[in-house]
């Protein structure tokens, strides 16, 4: 039986144990439903050549040779990754269009016993409601962004305020970048549409009766594009923003990007991507810096000379009012926690 999806949340309360993705783990890599898991039953050259017979000799000869290998990967999925599942398990299954292969793995795991469903449309009939969420529906909750120049501790922030129990969008985690050239982090970003995907979970998550705290960020999370109507309700919307002095906040990111200046070679390069904007004098000293490890020096040259002047220029053409300015001297963990404490209370406080 297939299911049909009229809203991302119907994949909460629908009640599967598990969600199963049995595209090509190139397709599964592209995008594909939050917490599903890839059983493939036609890998990324299966899935090509069944294609190309398909295309070049003959449906039928397609259909004939697709089966057998799904047929083949079912049993592997069944003996390894599904073994261990009771007779009550409910699996929810899925493909490009809920076609062949979703039917295929279904018919096979419903004749053994556990209950089995598809859903209508497959992954496409998934994607047009991430799209619809993400570009064709009003953003649910009042948008409050959390402001403040590089270093300010913005995503520790945020995280403090999701702990407090703040109605919050953390779109860095969403792009896996911390929004600047050396922003880079571990296993690099998740493509557009998965991008869009954690996002519109996220969005139909909201509770419209609550405001929703997102970082300030550009258009862009290093090179996933943020959907329009989000921007526009960021753009519009009041700011929280801290204000620390340049020193601190060089001293919060020697210790946020710890990850990065021990990797010398990497922050060296990142440097680099500098060069067409700065003097070589300039660049050739932070090469010194990083060099010697003076990370906290570096941090403040770069805040003076590159960072605080461009988030000074993009406030301008994208902020709407300036907002409330929540002071700092310290941004050490105990001065967060506090910060956090103050910014809780604004968020919710009754309008």
């Amino acid at each position: 039986m297939a299911i049909t999806l009229t809203a991302l949340t119907d994949l909460a309360t629908l009640g599967f144990d598990t969600i199963i993705d049995v595209r090509s783990p190139a397709e599964f890599e592209d995008d594909h439903i939050p917490g599903a898991i890839s059983l493939p039953v036609l890998d990324n050259a299966e899935r090509a050549r069944v294609g190309t017979i398909y295309k070049q000799v003959n449906p039928f000869t397609a259909r004939k040779i697709g089966g057998a290998l799904v047929a083949r990967n079912a049993a592997l999925h069944i003996e390894g990754p599904l073994a261990d599942k009771p007779g009550g398990w409910r699996p929810l299954v899925y493909c490009w269009r809920g076609g062949q292969r979703s039917g295929s793995f279904a018919t096979i795991l419903s004749q053994i016993g556990w209950r089995t469903e598809t859903i209508a449309g497959g992954y496409k009939a998934y994607r047009s409601l991430v799209v619809q969420a993400c570009y064709d529906t009003p953003i649910a909750s009042p948008v409050v962004l959390l402001d403040g120049n590089t270093g300010s501790a913005k995503t520790e922030l945020l995280h403090l305020l999701a702990a407090r129990g703040v109605q919050v969008i953390d779109l860095e985690g969403m792009a896996n970048h911390r929004g600047s050239l050396f922003g880079a982090m571990p296993g690099g970003q998740p493509g557009q549409r998965a991008f869009e995907s954690r996002l519109a979970a996220a969005l139909a998550a909201l509770d419209p009766a609550r405001p929703v705290v997102i970082e300030a960020e550009s258009s862009k999370v290093g090179n996933r594009a943020l959907p329009s109507p989000l921007w526009k309700a960021m753009c519009a919307g009041p700011r929280l923003h801290i204000a620390a002095p340049r020193a601190a906040r060089a001293r919060y990111l020697a210790r946020a990007y710890a990850d990065l200046t021990e990797d010398a070679a990497q922050l060296a390069r990142v440097i680099d991507l500098l060069r067409p904007l700065h003097a070589a004098e300039v660049i050739h000293r932070w090469h010194a810096l990083a060099a010697t490890g003076a990370f906290a020096q570096l941090a403040d040259e770069l805040m003076a000379r590159h960072y605080d002047p461009r988030y000074d220029k993009q406030r301008a053409r994208t902020a709407t009012e300036a907002g409330d300015i929540f002071a700092t001297d310290e941004l050490t963990p105990e001065a967060l926690e506090r910060l956090a404490d103050r910014l809780a209370a604004r968020v919710t406080a009754p309008s």
